[in-house]
């Protein structure tokens, strides 16, 4: 049968959605129409989750019982804190969450997805639990019991007391709130595609985060902040930066946290990190890796002008996270405990007019081969 085949379903719909949209011409991120510049400068995480979610900013009382809810069920259960103890201590924190976060499923059936009410609270607990794992898993892996959340604490305050048993920095928590949301969605990418593929068999909400996080974790798409950090890491110093681009570009190699499928100019989300590094480090003191980044960026806008390749997000998360002193390979994690709203929001989306995913192929092989015997071959 005729097919025109788009590796990667590049510019391919696989759905409509109300949920976000891209300008990719004019660099423009809108969450259920409001720009995420607005949001970051009025809203919070967990206010935004909501907008996500249930497609409208919330009143007072709906944001109280949300907020409340969410606080309420911050703790897991025993068994998570022991399974994370089985796990190695050298494995990568997005299989320790993928792991933890199947096995909630368990603890907490969700299979019935037609029910509101208890797709509500699959959602509250997914949201409310993400940042208890992963800090846990911080902490589990270098053999020091995890910190229980409290219950006084904002959400974003809350978890990184949870990571380093210490009341962060109002600054950070701002900062941090706002990394959140700017990674809380991003439209038809290829963890919110894995998702509604698992949405669309009618899987249990955690089933679909696992599988989602599981996409996510590749250097293609949610692990390319901690490919950025390493890369700078490698340059070393602002006066290297010119070289290494240079004999990267020329050896046909992607430059870590450039270029998106969608926007061909630089990403709004890329723009809001970049002020929030300027603000981190004139009250916190600098970070050379911005320094480097500020060079890399200058070198490769001289380079590659003209092929609508720009910094994306990944480029300056991970030196705002690398000057509040989390460890590297967590980033990725924390765009899962952001990007769960997300997900959330298309799975109960998929689930008002479902239709199983079953692509098509184009099939390639042989046809009537025969069979040789093992004895001739």
């Amino acid at each position: 049968m005729p097919h025109d085949f788009m590796p990667g379903l590049d510019g391919v719909p696989a759905a409509t959605s109300s949920i976000s949209d891209v300008d990719g011409q004019q660099g423009i991120l809108e969450y259920r129409g409001i720009r995420v510049e607005t949001l970051c400068a009025r809203s919070s995480f967990l206010e935004t989750s909501y907008l996500l979610l249930f497609g409208r900013l919330p009143t007072r009382a709906e944001l109280d019982r949300w907020t409340g809810d969410i606080t309420h069920h911050r703790r897991i259960k025993f068994r998570i804190y022991d399974l994370l103890k089985c796990l190695p201590e050298s494995g990568h924190p997005m299989d320790a969450l993928q792991a933890a976060v199947a096995a909630l499923g368990m603890f907490y059936p969700g299979r019935q997805v037609k029910d509101a009410e208890n797709n509500y609270w699959s959602a509250v607990r997914l949201i409310a639990k993400l940042p208890t794992i992963v800090a846990a898993w911080a902490r589990l892996r270098h053999g020091n019991d995890p910190i229980p959340p409290r219950d006084e604490l904002e959400f974003s305050d809350n978890f990184l007391y949870m990571l380093t048993e210490r009341t962060a920095h109002p600054l950070w928590t701002h900062i941090f709130d706002d990394c959140l949301i700017l990674h809380a969605e991003h439209t038809m990418n290829a963890s919110t595609f894995t998702g509604l593929v698992t949405a669309s068999t009618l899987a249990d909400p955690y089933t679909v985060v696992a599988s989602s996080i599981g996409a996510l974790k590749g250097p293609l798409h949610g692990g390319a902040n901690e490919e950025v950090i390493q890369m700078l890491n490698e340059i070393g110093s602002p006066q290297q930066a010119r070289a290494y681009v240079q004999n990267h570009l020329a050896g046909k190699r992607k430059l870590m946290g450039f270029g998106h499928r969608v926007y061909k100019v630089k990403d709004p989300r890329a723009t809001i990190l970049q002020q929030l590094c300027e603000r981190l480090f004139k009250e916190c003191g600098p970070s050379p890796l911005y320094a480097i980044a500020l060079e890399v960026e200058r070198t490769a806008g001289e380079l590659l002008q003209g092929k609508g390749i720009y910094p994306n997000v990944d480029f300056y998360s991970g030196i705002i996270y690398d000057k509040m002193g989390i460890e590297t390979d967590l980033f990725t994690p924390l765009f899962a405990m952001a990007r769960v709203s997300g997900w959330l929001a298309h799975w109960l989306e998929q689930l008002r007019e479902n239709k199983l995913f079953r692509p098509d192929q184009i099939y390639s092989g042989e046809h009537n081969r025969p069979y040789t015997p093992v004895e001739q071959r």
